[in-house]
């Protein structure tokens, strides 16, 4: 069973605006690595990520480039999700989350 930690309305307060900068870095974060990925995967494209509107780019590719990305977007959040949670609990004696 989980060991379940306690949460305080001041807490969830206090950790908005830490987990919105967050959010913002992590998804920054997670748009460079997919372009280095990218950069690899299809080096026939090196500067060009596959965007849903663009013809030159046949739907398989789309849909591919986009489930990569969406999986590195989702993995880098948690990352940086569950650290800051973790720093923050230690700083403030709180977890921010629940």
């Amino acid at each position: 069973m989980a060991h379940e930690k306690t949460t305080s309305t001041s807490a969830k307060i206090l950790y908005r605006p830490i987990g919105l900068l967050s959010g913002i870095a992590s998804g920054a974060a997670a748009g460079i690595l997919f372009k280095q990925i990218w950069k690899r995967a299809a080096p026939q494209h090196p500067e060009d990520t596959p965007k849903a509107l663009e013809s030159e780019f046949p739907l398989r590719e789309i849909v591919i480039a986009a489930a990569i990305q969406g999986a590195l977007y989702a993995t880098v959040k948690a990352l940086v999700d569950r650290g800051g949670a973790r720093a923050f609990e230690k700083v403030f004696g709180e977890w921010p989350g629940d």
